[in-house]
C-alpha cells in the first residue's frame, strides 16, 4: 500500500522530499502535484519503473508519449538536440509554467526512447515537483492521472487520488488540491510553433 505524504508547496520539507526521492531511486512510482494536474511519475533512468507505468496505462512503453519533467532548462541538452535562439527564448519566457514543449530529441535519450524523433519537456511552476527533480538529479518521466468521469477529466482531491491509486503506486503526495486542466502542448520541433493541445497555459503570453 502506498504512503500518503503531506508536503506544503510554499515550503516543501526537505526530509519529506528526501523520502520521496529515495522511493524514486529504488524504482518506485509516485503521484505528485504539478502546476496543472496531478502526475504519475518515476525516475527516467529506471526502465522497470517505466514499464510499470505503461502496464497501469495499458500501453506499450515504446509507444508512450510522456513528459520529461525537469527542474529547469540546464539539463535539456541531455535529451534535446541543439536549439536555435528563437526556440530557446520561447522556453525561457514560458518556463517554469503550465506548458509542455515538444522538442527534437537527442541521441542521449534513454534506451527505450532511442527511436523517438521528439520529446515533451515540462518545467512545472511548482516547488514540490522542482524539489523532487533536483533531489533525484535527473528528470521524472510523467503522465497525467485521468479520471474516468469525463466531466472531471483529472482528479483534483489528493485523498480521493490516494483511495483510487493506493495499491498501484508507492507514494501519493498530498500537495493540496490540484487543477483539472492539463498543460498547453506546443510543438517547437518544426519550422513554426504549433499548438497541439490547449490547456492551462496561454500561448499569447509567450
Amino acid at each position: 500500500m502506498a504512503e500518503f505524504i503531506k508536503i506544503y508547496e510554499e515550503n516543501p520539507n526537505p526530509k519529506e522530499i528526501d523520502r520521496v526521492v529515495s522511493v524514486l531511486q529504488k524504482g518506485g512510482l509516485i503521484i505528485y502535484p504539478t502546476d496543472t494536474v496531478y502526475g504519475l511519475g518515476c525516475d527516467i533512468t529506471n526502465t522497470k519503473a517505466m514499464e510499470k507505468i505503461a502496464r497501469i496505462k495499458g500501453i506499450k512503453l515504446e509507444k508512450a508519449y510522456w513528459s520529461f519533467v525537469c527542474a529547469d532548462l540546464s539539463n535539456l541538452s541531455d535529451y534535446v538536440r541543439q536549439l536555435d535562439t528563437p526556440t530557446f527564448k520561447i522556453l525561457k519566457r514560458a518556463l517554469p509554467g503550465p506548458y509542455t514543449f515538444v522538442l527534437p530529441g537527442s541521441n542521449k535519450l534513454p534506451k527505450v526512447f532511442k527511436k523517438r524523433k521528439t520529446v515533451g519537456i515540462r518545467v512545472p511552476d511548482n516547488n514540490i515537483a522542482q524539489a523532487l527533480v533536483k533531489g533525484l538529479g535527473n528528470p521524472i518521466i510523467s503522465t497525467s492521472i485521468r479520471d474516468e468521469d469525463e466531466l472531471l477529466e483529472y482528479t483534483t482531491d489528493p485523498e480521493l487520488i490516494f483511495e483510487k491509486w493506493q495499491n498501484l503506486v508507492d507514494v501519493v503526495i498530498d500537495g493540496g488540491y490540484g487543477g483539472n486542466l492539463g498543460s498547453t502542448v506546443i510543438d517547437l520541433s518544426g519550422d513554426e510553433p504549433e499548438i497541439l493541445r490547449a490547456g492551462k497555459g496561454d500561448p499569447d503570453n509567450i
